[in-house]
């Protein structure tokens, strides 16, 4: 086990800054020959966000979406600790194998249990899964009156800016905080829409993931109306 903390901690020490403009992760680059039947799943419809980003929004299971496997990630809507939890985080700590969490234990805190704040974001390897890279964020639990879209915002943001700071040209997101945490699914959608719009960064697309009909109805109908498909 020491051995693979020093690995991880090779990739990941320092922690990133939220705005860290540091070095690629050029050392843990899985070179694959294949192209993602995800990448345009069930449900797929696709928006322009810019003349070299696109949206992608569809139904499937985000611990098996990929594109490339060396320039993709998917987004974990984790909790402060990064340890694993239930929910989407689950899923993709069961499906990405035991290192992951080997991985996160070598985050560094930013404070005593807290590896990732709200809003906030870290990158790992990804192991087991088909895409090259986990991006951790953390959302909000929804409390209205607390701000709780400044938060969603930033953790769209925050994770946006890490993937372009490690060269990440395809990113899937789930629907942060709107499982357990109680985000309202139109308000999330126009938050995380709005968000992705102004900060996609030339990446090159940027795909939700959703795992049930009804929150990828929410999400395609708010994108009509933002992105005037």
């Amino acid at each position: 086990m020491a051995s693979l903390l020093c690995k991880a901690s090779r990739f990941l020490s320092p922690a990133p800054a939220i705005n860290s403009s540091r070095g690629k992760v050029g050392s843990f680059v899985r070179v694959r020959a294949r192209v993602s039947t995800m990448a345009s799943g069930e449900g797929a419809v696709r928006f322009p966000l810019s003349d070299s980003s696109t949206l992608v929004i569809q139904m499937g299971d985000i611990t098996k979406w990929f594109v490339d496997g060396s320039t993709d990630a998917i987004v974990n809507p984790a909790n402060e600790r990064m340890l694993g939890g239930g929910g989407a985080d689950g899923a993709i700590h069961r499906a990405a194998g035991p290192d992951l969490l080997q991985a996160c234990y070598g985050v560094p805190e930013a404070r005593p249990g807290v590896r990732c704040p709200t809003g906030e974001a870290r990158i790992t390897p990804g192991f087991k899964l088909p895409a090259s890279h986990v991006i951790h964020t953390v959302g909000p639990v929804y409390h209205a009156g607390n701000n709780p879209e400044v938060y969603l915002s930033s953790a769209y943001r925050n994770s946006l800016s890490i993937a372009k700071a490690h060269n990440i040209q395809y990113v899937a997101f789930p629907a942060i905080s709107c499982g357990v945490y109680g985000y309202p699914y139109d308000e999330a959608a126009e938050v995380s829409l709005s968000t992705i719009k102004e900060s996609v960064n030339d990446i090159k697309e940027v795909h939700f993931v959703l795992f049930s009909e009804d929150i990828y109805n929410v999400w395609l109908d708010k994108a009509k109306k933002l992105l005037k498909a």
